[in-house]
Formats: C-alpha cells, sequence, structure tokens
C-alpha cells in the first residue's frame, strides 16, 4: 500500500472517532428506553422505564447518574428534567450526591418534587433550606431546573424562580450531616414511599467552566 492512500485512510479513521462534547451543549442523561448510566442499589424495582420516562412508584430507593457524561462529577452545571407528579406523590433531585447503597443520600441537596404530598414543602424547594409553599399541578407535566455557579443555587419550576441561595460559611444545616454542602458530585432521583407516582423524562445537563 502506498504511503498517500494510508494517510488518507488515518485521517478518514481519526475524523469518524467520537468528537467530544463541547462543554456549552445540554446533554441527555437518559436515553428514553433504558436505565443504562444510572445505578439503584437498594429497592430497584421502584424505578421502571415507562413510556419514554423513569416511572418511580416503590419503597425508597435512589437512583444515581454513574454515566460517562462529565465522569458523572459536576460542580458548576446546569440541569432541567420534565416531572410529573400524581396526586399525594413526593420525591426530589439531588445534585452534588454520590452513590450509596441504602438510605437517604448522606451528600449533597435535594430539589424538592412534591405538588400534594402532606409535607408542606413543595416543587422548586431546596429541601429543608429554603423552603416554599406552594407547588404546581398534579398530572401535568412541568419543568425543574437547577442552576449552581460557585456557592450559589437557582432552582426554576416552568421557568419561574422558586429558589436563589448563597451558601454561607457554615450553614446551619450542616447540623444533619457533613455531606449537606455545595462541592462536586452527581444527580439522583428519590423514590420516596410506595403512595408516590412520579414520571421524568428529557433529563438534560450541561457542565459550566469553573
Amino acid at each position: 500500500m502506498k504511503y498517500g492512500m494510508l494517510a488518507i485512510i488515518l485521517v478518514i479513521g481519526l475524523s469518524s472517532l467520537k468528537k467530544p462534547v463541547p462543554a456549552s451543549d445540554w446533554v441527555s442523561l437518559f436515553d428514553g428506553k433504558s436505565l443504562n448510566g444510572w445505578k439503584v442499589g437498594n429497592n430497584a424495582e421502584t424505578f421502571s422505564i415507562e413510556n419514554g420516562t423513569i416511572s418511580v412508584h416503590g419503597k425508597t430507593a435512589h437512583l444515581y447518574y454513574v454515566g460517562d457524561y462529565h465522569q458523572h462529577n459536576f460542580k458548576n452545571f446546569e440541569f432541567k428534567a420534565q416531572v410529573m407528579t400524581r396526586k399525594g406523590a413526593n420525591s426530589g433531585l439531588y445534585f452534588h450526591s454520590e452513590y450509596q447503597e441504602s438510605g437517604w443520600p448522606a451528600k449533597g441537596y435535594e430539589v424538592q418534587v412534591n405538588n400534594s404530598q402532606g409535607d408542606w414543602r413543595r416543587t422548586g424547594s431546596l429541601y429543608g433550606v429554603v423552603d416554599v409553599k406552594e407547588g404546581v399541578k398534579d398530572d401535568e407535566w412541568f419543568t425543574e431546573y437547577i442552576k449552581v455557579v460557585g456557592k450559589h443555587v437557582t432552582i426554576k419550576v416552568n421557568d419561574k424562580t422558586t429558589v436563589e441561595y448563597d451558601e454561607p460559611a457554615n450553614p446551619e444545616h450542616l447540623k444533619e450531616g457533613p455531606g449537606r454542602l455545595i462541592s462536586s458530585g452527581t444527580f439522583a432521583i428519590q423514590g420516596h414511599d410506595p403512595g408516590s407516582q412520579v414520571y421524568y423524562k428529557d433529563i438534560m445537563a450541561k457542565v459550566l467552566p469553573d
């Protein structure tokens, strides 16, 4: 084989390699068909695929993103998902968390998903830190959005801002555990209890500069 032909083959081969995702792009964390890139420990049956969504219904469990995007370790980021709750449902979205086999996540913050369950903290709360008392409607899709830059957290529901929070040097909620700090980590979806039915789809993230 002549060197010229070999060079052409090498160029074609290199151009076909998967290009890195630009940092400015939104990236899907859920393929709509499987739980590839996600991991759950105890009570794994709480999470299933239903009509292109992640259906959450069952015993307490947490589904963690462990996929390839940014090595599932996010510091500054934007995150958004489409969510729908049924009546009496409770769930949540964690950020800066890490996988654990069981129990409530010890690391990271929870963004509340709850529009009619007994807990008065409603959708869009930074749970136990900045809580809101009014949610949105059950049985309708809504967008939940989270942005973290440095020590600042922004939460929006259907493009309406519900939380703007700057973490202080020694936050009071640290009494709950040393992991309740803005740091870095992955995302998790909460299965709260057998009486809750929640659906998630169009789960997206965007890495922001440090």
